[in-house]
């Protein structure tokens, strides 16, 4: 009887190139584990300046500890590498592999990415990302960069910010004119079609050009920041509340083929990094704004006053123009714009019986500044 060995001899064959793939992808696996990264990050902030710039810090930190030093991140302020405003280029052509921002400085590269900055009288940062982690969000401002080779990630969120400050008192909509303000965004259009004449400039110069009198008002974030920056040196007035800006979403943006090039385990680790850093931004300026604006007001004799009604009543109403206008610029601002705009409508509803209605509760004599 002849033995049928052909059937054995496939079987140990298939199970030796099986145990060979075994262990070749054990050896990548292996080498993926051992392999390096060094990453530029640039950033439009001052070097380690308080809040948004402790973000990039508290990053990079955070993934050299994660990673146990696979993936180290080197941070640049703003002009340290780059301008404050060349930071999306700069992580588009590759110079830098990853950037920290805020997307209403590239307006005229994607006009519609001002939607993931702020919007004026939309939603606040609890409410923004919401709809960037849960409503849709964050695919749509990934398919808007999609073609600057760019991948986006929220990193951070200044909350509810001031109003700005002025070197003059503003009583009424006429004392706005002929203003020279610095104000990003679509904020900033608002105030042009309110007699402003915006003037658009990096953080690290607004002191100078306030106190040189380049500029008659700017906002910059709120108290914490705007006390490190010394703005109450350069301007007696501090208004609120900041209807330009209910929060602005700081955006971690990354170099696609960079991010391509990393083994899986360090992209989460970056993902999971920068999720960190989106609500520890946020908390630092809830936890520190108080303080620093009971040091303005009572140390330095800041005059907070609040904006008047008619003001606000007539940013309101360009503010709407001024938000339909940009959602008609282009398909994909329509389709952010209703989606957005379906977000927050939705999110009301829900916040009127019970954001809204515990603050009215917990505070039944209304503007507790006034």
């Amino acid at each position: 009887m002849k033995v049928k060995t052909l059937p054995i001899a496939i079987a140990m064959t298939t199970a030796m190139s099986a145990s060979l793939l075994a262990v070749s992808s054990i050896d990548n696996h292996a080498q993926a584990q051992e392999e390096e990264f060094r990453w530029k990050m640039v950033t439009s902030w001052p070097k380690n300046f308080p809040g948004v710039g402790q973000g990039p810090e508290r990053l990079a930190e955070l993934v050299d500890e994660m990673s146990d030093g696979r993936l180290t991140i080197e941070v640049f302020g703003a002009g340290q590498l780059v301008p404050g405003f060349e930071v999306f280029d700069a992580v588009s052509d590759g110079t830098a592999e990853l950037g920290h921002s805020a997307s209403y400085y590239w307006k005229g590269k994607a006009p519609a990415a001002q939607f993931f900055a702020a919007v004026p009288f939309g939603m606040n940062a609890q409410e923004m990302n919401a709809w960037l982690h849960f409503g849709g969000g964050m695919e749509l401002w990934n398919e808007l960069y999609d073609e600057f080779g760019v991948d986006v990630l929220v990193a951070g969120a200044s909350g509810v910010q001031m109003g700005g400050w002025y070197n003059k008192e503003i009583n009424s909509v006429d004392d706005l004119d002929g203003l020279k303000m610095r104000m990003p965004g679509l904020g900033g259009e608002v105030m042009n079609r309110m007699g402003v004449a915006i003037v658009n400039m990096p953080g690290g110069e607004i002191f100078t050009s306030l106190q040189s009198g380049a500029i008659d008002a700017t906002e910059w974030i709120g108290p914490y920041n705007d006390l490190a920056f010394g703005l109450h040196q350069a301007a007696d007035y501090y208004y609120y509340p900041g209807w330009h800006e209910p929060t602005v979403m700081f955006e971690a943006i990354v170099n696609e083929e960079a991010m391509a090039e990393l083994p899986a385990d360090l992209q989460a680790i970056l993902k999971t990094a920068v999720r960190d850093v989106n609500a520890n931004v946020l908390d630092e300026y809830t936890a520190r704004n108080n303080d620093a604006l009971e040091t303005l007001v009572n140390e330095h004799d800041v005059e907070l006053r609040r904006i008047p009604d008619d003001v606000l009543a007539q940013a309101r109403e360009h503010s709407a123009d001024v938000v339909a206008e940009l959602a008609e610029s282009s398909e994909m601002a329509t389709r952010i714009y209703e989606s957005y705009q379906a977000f927050q409508e939705k999110v009301e509803d829900y916040h009127a019986i019970s954001e809204q209605a515990y603050y009215n509760a917990r505070n039944p004599e209304g503007d507790s500044a006034e």
